[in-house]
């Protein structure tokens, strides 16, 4: 798809866009609802008033090679801001074990744009990810885990995180090839599994990609 950008005399706001001023565009990725009534979504300047299904379409171009799996037992509250981050790195598919429902509210709708994959339990998602050849990476600060600060990410792999709380559970530990952890310097024991999981994919963004 040819990069297009919203009218110059459109004057952008954190809140969006108006209408589209002066002869509308007529190239298919452009929604027509949008141009006529403007368009407030949280995306990015490229993908003002294109329309949801051609956003994913262009994003599958240039998505990363690794993946980002959440271990939910709790309903955990984290879970949208998790894949909010995912999309914001470009993950290529967010993958959810455990429990289908979710509180979407942190994923600031970002979970439209991208892949989410639903696994009933560990042994399930871990058998995907054989049968995908991806190396599964936990985050958690266990006994034996490696410094993320020192860890070589693979480029196709699988970033796995626990719940707020307890973390990872045993089985989905006993799945993964390599366990990391973010060194932290405070008092507490933990920080937010959100945060760890934003930290995780930028590690492996620094490793990975030129700029």
């Amino acid at each position: 798809m040819p990069e297009q950008t919203p009218d110059p005399s459109v004057e952008l706001t954190t809140q969006g866009v108006g209408p589209w001023k002066g002869e509308p565009p007529t190239d298919e990725f452009y929604d027509p609802e949008l141009l006529a009534k403007g368009d407030s979504r949280n995306v990015i300047d490229r993908y003002r008033y294109w329309r949801m299904e051609a956003i994913v379409a262009d994003l599958d171009l240039t998505r990363h090679p690794f993946h980002v799996a959440i271990e939910n037992w709790q309903h955990d509250m984290n879970i949208g801001s998790i894949v909010r981050s995912a999309n914001a790195f470009a993950a290529d598919t967010v993958h959810i074990i455990g429990r289908k429902r979710w509180n979407k509210r942190g994923a600031m709708v970002t979970d439209r744009y991208q892949h989410v994959r639903y696994h009933t339990d560990v042994a399930e998602f871990a058998r995907w990810a054989q049968d995908a050849a991806l190396p599964v990476i936990a985050i958690d600060n266990v006994p034996g885990s490696v410094a993320i600060e020192t860890f070589d990410f693979p480029e196709a792999c699988v970033l796995l995180f626990g719940q707020e709380g307890p973390g990872l559970s045993a089985e989905a530990l006993a799945a993964a090839g390599s366990v990391v952890e973010i060194s932290q310097f405070g008092s507490t024991r933990s920080i937010n599994a959100s945060a760890a999981a934003a930290v995780a994919m930028h590690a492996w963004i620094t490793q990975h990609v030129t700029f």
